[in-house]
């Protein structure tokens, strides 16, 4: 397993941008699926965006899209989600999750089996 540590996160105004990052210990992040997901107070966790080991194939819930943008460079063992226009209802901790090989459903949390401490994303209406 890898251990995941985001950044990135603050507080914004509506239609703001911001650049979260997820940095990935170990030689073998390259063959790790990996994930974004949030959780806002009193709600479930819930998947935003998805990307393949190789970042040929990505993954987006249907309120992010066209707005958020997930990426990874396996030459520096980070994944990041880039995400634009931002609203106040994207205000939750948003988190890196990984799994070593092939997902079959990338929305599913218990797919995963590592995550990340979570960075606090706020947006000010």
């Amino acid at each position: 397993q890898v251990q995941l540590v985001e950044s990135g996160g603050g507080l914004v105004q509506a239609g703001d941008s911001l650049r979260l990052s997820c940095a990935a210990s170990g030689r073998t992040f390259s063959s790790y699926a990996m994930g974004w997901f949030r959780q806002a107070p009193g709600k479930e966790r819930d998947f935003v965006a998805g990307i393949t080991w190789s970042g040929g194939v990505t993954y987006y819930t249907d309120s992010v899209k066209g707005r958020f943008t997930i990426s990874r460079d396996n030459a520096k063992n980070t994944v990041y989600l880039q995400m634009n226009s931002l609203k106040p209802e994207d205000t939750a901790v948003y988190y890196c999750a990984s799994r070593r090989g092939p997902v079959a459903n990338y929305y599913d949390t218990k797919v995963y089996n590592s995550w990340g401490q979570g960075t606090q994303v706020t947006v000010s209406s």
